[in-house]
């Protein structure tokens, strides 16, 4: 994170679909975000360009494919949506530090698990086994995102379900919201595991002024 701006962000996952989750902030379990990064398909667009999970041969099919039919972009998007929330409900509770809003949990687990799995089933729809020339390694390809429309989305629940299945719940952490961390979700895959913060630079530094000045507080002698 930076500041509480649209200036862009840091990309600090380990992954983009703890990236996805992390386009919201802060990150509490059943709350409400202050700031969404991805409020419009141009928004998601440039970010997907960004984490690389498009290229410049993608972008412009998408591009020219949500202008000529804008419902396919806003469809789009609400999808992106749906599986950045149902990847945070799923991978949350496992997360350590991550926290609960005081208003509680909105959404059950299974539910989150559904929405996943439904999102997945479409996008493997979607998807191709193209065989390889190159048969060193396998003999096909798997390609997702062969519908322009519905490529973003479609490649991030592919992702997620690939994270929710693989992830080592022991590198899972959330910046602590309640030491003043953003609640974003990342792997640490430090060598000691001691990595605490989204981003030392952002949250962990803010942390450190604030604590600095409240032990500064503490220990002004008062004036007479």
């Amino acid at each position: 994170m930076t500041d509480n701006s649209r200036a862009e962000f840091r990309i600090v996952g380990g992954h983009p679909a703890l990236d996805l989750v992390n386009t919201v902030t802060p990150r509490l379990r059943g709350g409400a975000a202050d700031l969404d990064y991805l409020t419009s398909p141009a928004e998601l667009l440039a970010w997907s360009r960004r984490i690389e999970l498009i290229d410049t041969r993608d972008y412009s099919a998408v591009e020219s494919t949500w202008r000529s039919a804008p419902e396919l972009a806003e469809k789009a998007l609400r999808a992106t949506l749906e599986i950045r929330e149902a990847t945070y409900d799923v991978l949350a509770p496992s997360a350590a530090g991550a926290v609960v809003a005081t208003d509680g949990v909105k959404t059950s687990l299974g539910s989150a698990f559904e929405r996943l799995m439904l999102r997945w089933s479409a996008a493997a729809a979607r998807s191709m086994l193209i065989p390889k020339t190159d048969q060193a390694h396998g003999v096909a390809e798997l390609v997702v995102g062969t519908s322009p429309a519905q490529l973003i989305p479609d490649r991030l629940v592919v992702a997620a379900v690939e994270l929710v299945r693989t992830v080592e719940l022991r590198q899972l952490r959330a910046c602590p919201v309640e030491e003043g961390g953003c609640g974003w979700l990342f792997l640490d895959r430090s060598r000691n595991g001691s990595r605490r913060w989204c981003a030392m630079e952002d949250c962990g530094t803010r942390a450190k002024i604030r604590k600095l000045g409240e032990r500064r507080r503490a220990t002004a002698v008062p004036a007479i």
